[in-house]
C-alpha cells in the first residue's frame, strides 16, 4: 500500500533470495509477480504442495524469468523446508489452511499445517541461517473464535518465540496481521460475482463489519514490515472498515439480500489490536506495532512511536475510518 511506510523502498531485497510458503495460494501468486517485477531480487522461490497449481501458475506468468524457482513441498515436512531454504535470505510464511467452516470439522488438519507447520518453518530457518522471516496472520487470531483463529494465534506466539530459539543465530521472526482482501478466492468480492447471477445474495447478518485490503496492499505491508522489522514485533496497518451489507449494495445493489445467520466460529465484528495487546503497541502515522512481552526485546526500537490509550481496541465496528461506496469501487477496480 503505496501510502504505508513511504520511507521504504526494495533495495534491501537487491542480490537477495525470497522464499515465499504458500507460493501458489491468493496472496503468493501475487506476491511472486510482484517481487519479479518490482524488485531486483536475485531468486523468487515459490514453495507449496501442489504440483498443478504451480504448473498453472507458470503458464500464467505473460513473462519468463530466470530468477523464478519452483520447488514441491509441505510445511508439515520439516527436512523438505531444510532443503529449500539452503541460501535463502528472506522467507514470507504465507501457508495455511484458513477456510473456517472447513477446519471446524478437520481441527488435526489445522495443527498440523498452521501451527507444526510454523513451527518447522522456524527450525528450518534457524538451521540454514535465513536472515528474517515474516509471518502472514489475520485479525482472526486476536480474541480468536474459531480453530482457524486460534492456530493463527499459536503460530503468531511461536514465530515471536522464534526470536529467543534463534540464540546467536543471524535469523529473526515477525509477524504481519491484517483484514479480509479484496479479490483474494474465496472472499465477499467473488461471492457477490457468483451469487449475483441469480438475483439474490447471501447475508450473515445486517450489521457485521470487516476490516478490507487489497492483495496489492497486503505485499507492499509485507515487504515493508520485513524491511523494518527487528524481530519480535507485530505490525498492524491502519485500514478502513465497512459493513458486509453495505459492501454488497455496493456491488450488487440490483439483489435481494438473504440472512443466513453467523455460521459457527464467526464474529459479529474484527479485532485487529485487542486491549491486552494496545498496552504494548505504538502507534504512527499508518500502522500499530505490537511489541513482545519478553524481556529479551530492546525497547527502544520504536521510541517514536506513540502509546495508545488505557482500554483501546482496534476492531472493524469502532473504526475510525469507514468506507464509503466511492472509496471501495477504487479498491476493487477490475476485480469485477
Amino acid at each position: 500500500m503505496s501510502r504505508y511506510y513511504t520511507e521504504y523502498m526494495w533495495e534491501y531485497l537487491d542480490g537477495k533470495s525470497v522464499l515465499v510458503t504458500g507460493g501458489t495460494g491468493s496472496f503468493g501468486q501475487a506476491c511472486i509477480r510482484y517481487l519479479l517485477e518490482k524488485t531486483s531480487a536475485r531468486r523468487v522461490i515459490v514453495f507449496s504442495r501442489d504440483e498443478l497449481k504451480q504448473a498453472l501458475m507458470n503458464s500464467a506468468l505473460s513473462f519468463h524469468d530466470e530468477r523464478l524457482r519452483f520447488f514441491l513441498g509441505d510445511v508439515r515436512d520439516l527436512e523438505r523446508l531444510k532443503s529449500a531454504f539452503r541460501g535463502v535470505d528472506y522467507v514470507i510464511h504465507a501457508a495455511a489452511l484458513k477456510q473456517v467452516p472447513m477446519l471446524e470439522y478437520n481441527p488435526f488438519e489445522a495443527v498440523k499445517t498452521n501451527i507444526l507447520g510454523t513451527q518447522n518453518v522456524i527450525e528450518a530457518a534457524i538451521e540454514k541461517g535465513v536472515a528474517k522471516t515474516l509471518l502472514i496472520s489475520t485479525d482472526k487470531a486476536a480474541n480468536p473464535a474459531n480453530l482457524y483463529g486460534a492456530t493463527k494465534l499459536c503460530a503468531e506466539k511461536l514465530m515471536i518465540s522464534g526470536n529467543f530459539y534463534a540464540g546467536n543465530q543471524p535469523s529473526c521472526f515477525a509477524v504481519v496481521r491484517y483484514g479480509n482482501v479484496l479479490g483474494s478466492r474465496g472472499s465477499l468480492v467473488h461471492i457477490v460475482k457468483e451469487q449475483r447471477v441469480s438475483g439474490e445474495i447471501t447475508l450473515t447478518h445486517e450489521e457485521m463489519t470487516r476490516f478490507w485490503i487489497t492483495l496489492n496492499q497486503g505485499i507492499e505491508l509485507v515487504l515493508n514490515s520485513m524491511a523494518m522489522m527487528h524481530g519480535g514485533e507485530t505490525f498492524v496497518p491502519k485500514i478502513p472498515s465497512m459493513r458486509v451489507k453495505d459492501v454488497i449494495m455496493s456491488l450488487a445493489p440490483e439483489c435481494k439480500h438473504r440472512i443466513v445467520g453467523i455460521r459457527p466460529g464467526e464474529k459479529l465484528h474484527e479485532v485487529l489490536v485487542t486491549t491486552e495487546e494496545a498496552r504494548r503497541t505504538k502507534e504512527f502515522a499508518d500502522y500499530y506495532v505490537i511489541l513482545p512481552d519478553h524481556k529479551w526485546w530492546e525497547n527502544n526500537n520504536y521510541v517514536h512511536g506513540q502509546s495508545l490509550p488505557e482500554n483501546y481496541k482496534y476492531s472493524s465496528d469502532g473504526n475510525t475510518d469507514m468506507l464509503d461506496e466511492g472509496r471501495l469501487k477504487e479498491m476493487i477496480q477490475g476485480l469485477l
